[in-house]
């Protein structure tokens, strides 16, 4: 490339601040962190101070302006305030809120409008490339079962809603299952691995989701099966969570790590 490649970033949480830390050292080629916005003064300020590089503390706003990638890394409630101005300015948004795409051909058009590009990191989910493959022939069945352990499924909204006792089960329990459209509904905050895999594939309608408590587990695990014409395969991964978020695998900010390096490299591999 012809020049580095200015990288802001929306939420220094777990995947932010990973990601950042990652730039700050160098470790991704062709790129440098321009600027990142955090959720408070207090915490830019510490953020801040723990960077080797001082790097600016900007709104939401002015990521936009200032870089070439936005890597979006907020709670879902907050993805427009960063979607909106990226795109309007025609620059690249690295969105890892997967399930705030769900019906956004708004955000294409803003987008194709102004020369913005939308990219969604494969994250914790497993299997994006092949099911990219295979719907170019004809899909005939998309599935994703999630299974997590009882504790970190029993504070969510539908579980308090619905009286479910998810505390000394003896065995997995159904929580919820749908399509994804159906289970975002629910579960927002829980389902970006799925609508990732409904964006490659099927969609939201036609790609199914089951959420399972589980009390045999200690770490989050996403099984993706599909059924196509021109093959059938099935994948698991059980992933490690986060250091600085257990609701976050520890895989998620290594894949927009991998993903920027792929940006700048000679050889890249995958679809």
């Amino acid at each position: 490339m012809s020049h580095r490649m200015k990288i802001g970033i929306a939420g220094v949480g777990a995947v932010g601040a990973a990601v950042a830390r990652a730039l700050d050292r160098g470790d991704i080629p062709g790129c440098s962190l321009i600027a990142f916005s955090a959720s408070s003064a207090e915490k830019a300020i510490a953020f801040q101070n723990a960077l080797k590089t001082p790097v600016l503390s900007a709104s939401l706003e002015d990521l936009a302006l200032r870089a070439d990638i936005v890597l979006e890394a907020l709670p879902p409630s907050l993805f427009d305030r960063v979607a909106i101005p990226v795109l309007s300015v025609g620059k690249t948004l690295i969105a890892m809120s997967a399930s705030q795409m769900l019906d956004r051909q708004d955000l294409i058009e803003l987008g194709a409008r102004n020369g913005g590009r939308i990219i969604v990191p494969s994250g914790a989910i497993l299997g994006i490339d092949a099911i990219k493959a295979a719907a170019v022939g004809t899909l005939h069945e998309v599935k994703i079962t999630t299974r997590k352990p009882p504790s970190s499924l029993a504070a969510a909204p539908y579980v308090i809603r619905n009286n479910m006792t998810l505390h000394q089960l003896g065995e997995a329990v159904c929580v919820l299952k749908g399509t994804v459209r159906e289970v975002a509904k629910e579960f927002p905050a829980n389902v970006n691995v799925a609508a990732a895999i409904s964006l490659a594939g099927f969609g939201p309608d036609r790609t199914l989701m089951e959420i399972w408590a589980d009390p045999s587990l200690q770490l989050n695990t996403h099984t993706v099966s599909v059924k196509s014409d021109s093959s059938n395969f099935s994948m698991s991964i059980q992933n490690t969570p986060s250091f600085e978020n257990p609701a976050t695998g520890l895989i998620t900010p290594q894949s927009v790590i991998a993903l920027l390096r792929q940006m700048s490299a000679v050889v890249q591999l995958g679809t």
